[in-house]
Order: structure tokens, then C-alpha cells, then sequence
């Protein structure tokens, strides 16, 4: 009977030991993912970048103005080329929203359709929405290391959760030691790459240290690829509660 409890306590200290280090190591990887969704967004971030959009046989260029505001407001909208000037997309706590101007028409984007392109370009509404959702509807957890211009990297694989409302079967995102987000990829249900990004010459932008330049690209087709370049960001800057609204998204500031 004494070898029967003796080997039941052994089994039980293991698996309760085993399930703690699992915890642990799950709770470093939404940790490691936190700081770095903290450190990209700042408590509220004003930036204008340019996008591009290349295809074998047409390029598209445009100017955006993105701002941001704790873990779930974002607004951005293009600035140029001039006819396409107020053509954005809002999202807070209630929901997101895009806004044509041409047809003066707002549509609220359902979840059935964040996986869609935004404006023709390779990221979908759900990428440039970056918010608190990704980081509750996930579970994350470090599954390896690497370096990046001498800095360490966390690989970080984040899988739904059961039941979760969203768009990727598994993303792994690639975090620096000093929290720059310098590469993801997204995979489908069945775990097939479908897209790629690419974050690089980092350097000091708005106070910090800051990747200017970002490129998210289809997996195997190397001539269709969208790239977005920071022109200017700002950091912790007061915004009013009213910039995202659907109001502002109608009449941009």
C-alpha cells in the first residue's frame, strides 16, 4: 500500500509540476506578446505612413494618417492621392466601421469579413485592427528563440481559442528583446501559410526605437506584396475620445 501511495504522490507531483510549467511558459508568451502590442501602440500613437500596393502589373501608392488609443480605438483614413482623400476605417470597443466618401456610405464590418483585404492591399481589416481581442481570443506560448541584429527573439505561437470568433488557425509572431514585433506569419485552419510580414530598419521614430518599415507578402507569389513606410509617429500624445467616433470617421479632423 506504502509503494501504491508512494508512486500515486510521484505521478501526482509530476503532472501538477508538468501542467505548472505549462502555465508558466503560456503565461511568458502572452506576456512577451503584451509588452510588445503595448510598446507598438504607446497609451495613444499619431502616424502618417505610405502604403503600396505592388502587383506583377500595376503599383498603387497612398498616404494614410493612423491614430490610436489604449488597446481598442484605432482610426487611419488616406490623406492622398487627393480622390481618395476620407476613405477610412474605425474601430473601437463597439465595433469597426469603414467609411467611402465617394458614396458618402459607412458600413459596419462584420466578423465574417475581417479577413478581407483592406482597400485592394495584402493586410486584411483584421491585421490593421490590432487590438485587445487578439491578444484575449489567443493562447500564446514561446516555442523557440532566434536572433535578430544581435538582439534575442521569442517565436511566438499563438493558437484560438475554443470557440473564438477569429480569422487565423495559428500565428507566430517573432518579438524582440526590446519588444519590436519584426516578423509574423498566418496560417489557416489547416495550418497552410498564407501570408507573410516583415518588419525592418528600426530606428529611432516618435522617441524610440521603432521598425519604419513593414511588408506583408503572399505566401509563395513573390510579385504581390504590400509595404507600408512610416513617414512620421507620435507617442503618448492627448487625443480626445471624439477622434474615434463615427462622426470623425465621416469628417476627419
Amino acid at each position: 500500500m506504502k509503494n501504491k501511495l508512494g508512486v500515486a504522490v510521484t505521478l501526482a507531483v509530476f503532472l501538477i509540476g508538468g501542467l505548472a510549467a505549462e502555465v508558466m511558459a503560456d503565461s511568458k508568451g502572452y506576456d512577451v506578446i503584451r509588452g510588445a502590442f503595448d510598446y507598438a501602440r504607446g497609451k495613444t500613437s499619431v502616424a502618417t505612413l505610405k502604403m503600396v500596393i505592388h502587383r506583377p502589373d500595376w503599383e498603387r501608392t497612398m498616404t494614410l494618417k493612423a491614430q490610436t488609443k489604449g488597446q481598442h480605438d484605432s482610426i487611419f483614413y488616406i490623406t492622398e492621392p487627393k480622390e481618395s482623400f476620407g476613405n477610412g476605417t474605425l474601430k473601437n470597443e463597439n465595433g469597426m466601421w469603414s467609411f467611402d466618401p465617394k458614396i458618402n456610405r459607412t458600413v459596419r464590418i462584420p466578423q465574417s469579413m475581417m479577413s478581407q483585404d483592406w482597400n485592394g492591399s495584402d493586410f486584411s481589416n483584421d491585421d490593421l485592427s490590432k487590438n485587445e481581442d487578439e491578444l484575449k481570443l489567443y493562447t500564446h506560448k514561446i516555442i523557440g528563440t532566434e536572433t535578430h541584429e544581435d538582439k534575442n527573439v521569442d517565436v511566438i505561437e499563438s493558437l484560438p481559442k475554443k470557440g473564438a470568433p477569429v480569422t487565423w488557425g495559428m500565428i507566430k509572431f517573432h518579438v524582440r528583446e526590446d519588444k519590436i514585433i519584426v516578423g509574423a506569419e498566418f496560417y489557416d485552419e489547416d495550418f497552410k501559410l498564407v501570408k507573410k510580414m516583415t518588419a525592418s530598419q528600426i530606428q529611432m521614430m516618435g522617441g524610440k526605437l521603432f521598425a519604419k518599415f513593414g511588408k506583408m507578402e503572399q505566401a509563395g507569389i513573390s510579385d504581390k506584396y504590400t509595404t507600408i513606410e512610416y513617414q512620421s509617429i507620435e507617442f503618448d500624445k492627448e487625443i480626445p475620445d471624439r477622434i474615434f467616433t463615427i462622426f470623425n470617421l465621416q469628417n476627419p479632423e
